[in-house]
């Protein structure tokens, strides 16, 4: 350590946090209203169960609160309970339609504003220590205040509620059930995958965390270092990660053995997919995985507003069965469900690693050299829209392939395929560069090009180097974003590099140049997961 990140100059940096955060908390507001606001009329009907509380949450802090009970509650039996944390920057009404379907179904359900948002009292924490302690004192005041069976208690949320629910599951043993939808496993690889920092998703959730909540003092400061690539505090950035990353208290979640039900999109651009299929692999309990087209909770968002969906149709029968013994044959699904961004149904696996059990490599064995430092065209899009159109346009970033500057983009190309690829799973890069500067980024792209040159975006992913000898060739592992997705017969695929996307910081200095070689004693190549046939 000791050094200090060489990238673009700090004005310039500033003035691209600035255009950054003022779209992302643009659309994330547009969002909240979608997403928050528009069940209000589900609350207005009071008399139907529905009680606004005030719930003291770890040291006294003031939690606001809603609670639903079943219409047939008469105080002569006990229910099921359901406890959900909202989402980062939502208001506590953000679950009120799930709540009442919930309700309706026999369970009790208490959902609160997370510490620091809102009305809420405290500090944004996080996922810190006090808002795990929060979930156990929600679920002790549900015990003393509602007719909720101890015996049988429950968590879900989407993105911020989500990671909650999950670490909350590794320190309460009572929660016998977890759906954790957006989430994140490891918080380091969320936003700092490849080493790299993600630009737009960090300034998404500073910048609306500022606008709808208090940020702690540890939280601002943490935001302040990670967005001034300063690498002096990067081991202490990286335990303030680990501290609120479930994938950090596997060991806790497995030994309480809570039923773990996981849910994400492919293009998530806050929470990448990987990250969770790993954490996946490493439950030991009963689990469930699912992947589907979009972005950042857009997978659940009809849900939020009572329409029919299918991640939360799948959480209620995962409580159902785990909570109330119910034999929907959940249990009996493959417990891998993925939907291709592409189209068809469902597909199911037994284990993460089945999905992509072929792979079909490409040769990268031109060499080619890129300056840094200019945007070639190539990139992942916006955070929180561009996925968004992928899931329900079928339109994801897109680039002419022919077109690409090759002075700012490496490209290879596969020969075309006679038949349908159906990429699935995690594509991986080996390459050797050789850069003239100690320090740099490039970001890899996956395409399905069609006859016309028109490249479709399959995946893509950042990665970050420092510390390195100029001139010195080394090794490059980098896994891109999972995903599921058919390439038709007929195309082709394509891998470009460039170093800049305006979804990272990048840490190429001025007049950085990188050179992208194929050792005949260590070949560079992608690899590409396939479906089995």
């Amino acid at each position: 350590m000791g050094e200090r990140t060489v990238g673009k100059p700090r004005t310039a940096l500033r003035a691209s946090v600035r255009t950054t955060t003022t779209g992302a908390v643009s659309a994330a507001l547009l969002a909240g209203t979608a997403l928050g606001f528009a069940p209000t009329a589900a609350a207005t009907g009071t008399s139907g169960g529905i009680r606004f509380v005030d719930i003291a949450g770890d040291g006294g802090t003031v939690l606001k609160a809603n609670v639903v009970t079943p219409a047939n509650s008469d105080g002569t039996r006990r229910y099921p309970v359901i406890v959900l944390p909202t989402s980062w920057s939502m208001p506590q009404i953000e679950y009120l339609a799930q709540a009442q379907k919930l309700a309706d179904a026999g369970y009790v359900v208490v959902s609160y504003n997370s510490r620091g948002f809102w009305q809420s009292g405290g500090h944004i924490e996080v996922a810190g220590p006090p808002d795990v302690a929060d979930a156990s004192k929600v679920i002790d005041w549900a015990l003393a205040n509602t007719p909720a069976d101890p015996e049988r208690i429950g968590m879900a949320g989407v993105s911020y509620g989500a990671g909650i629910s999950l670490l909350a599951a590794g320190h309460d043993k009572r929660i016998k059930a977890v759906v954790a939808m957006s989430g994140w496993a490891d918080l380091i690889d969320s936003i700092y995958s490849g080493r790299t920092q993600h630009l737009q998703a960090a300034a998404m959730l500073g910048g609306t965390g500022y606008l709808t909540g208090r940020p702690s003092a540890e939280l601002q400061q943490t935001l302040k270092d990670f967005l001034a690539s300063d690498l002096d505090k990067e081991e202490e950035m990286i335990a303030w990660g680990a501290k609120r990353s479930p994938a950090f208290q596997l060991e806790k979640i497995n030994a309480n053995g809570a039923a773990i039900m996981l849910g994400n999109a492919w293009g998530d651009t806050i929470f990448p997919p990987n990250q969770y299929a790993s954490f996946y692999e490493k439950l030991t309990g009963p689990k469930r995985l699912e992947f589907r087209p979009g972005d950042h909770a857009t997978a659940e968002a009809t849900g939020l507003l009572g329409l029919p969906n299918d991640t939360w149709t799948n959480a209620h029968r995962w409580f159902d069965h785990h909570l109330k013994g119910a034999d929907n044959g959940i249990d009996r699904e493959q417990p891998v469900q993925l939907k291709s961004r592409t189209g068809g149904g469902y597909e199911g696996y037994p284990d993460w690693k089945s999905v992509g059990a072929n792979e079909r490599k490409i040769a990268l064995a031109d060499a080619q050299k890129v300056y840094a430092n200019i945007d070639s065209g190539a990139n992942g899009g916006v955070v929180m829209l561009s996925n968004a159109l992928d899931q329900f346009l079928k339109l994801p970033p897109m680039a002419s392939i022919p077109l690409l500057p090759r002075s700012f983009a490496a490209v290879w190309q596969s020969e075309r395929y006679d038949s349908v690829q159906r990429v699935r799973g995690t594509a991986k890069l080996h390459t050797t560069v050789t850069s003239n500067e100690s320090s740099g980024t490039l970001v890899a792209y996956l395409y399905d090009v069609g006859p016309l040159g028109v490249g479709k975006l399959v995946s893509s992913a950042p990665y970050t180097f420092h510390g390195k000898t100029p001139g010195r060739p080394f090794a490059v592992d980098l896994e891109l974003f999972s995903t599921s997705y058919d390439v038709p017969a007929g195309h082709r695929l394509a891998l470009v590099v460039d170093t800049v996307d305006p979804l990272y910081i990048e840490h190429n200095p001025s007049g950085a140049r990188l050179t992208f070689s194929s050792p005949s004693s260590d070949p560079s190549y992608v690899s590409v997961p396939l479906r089995e046939k």
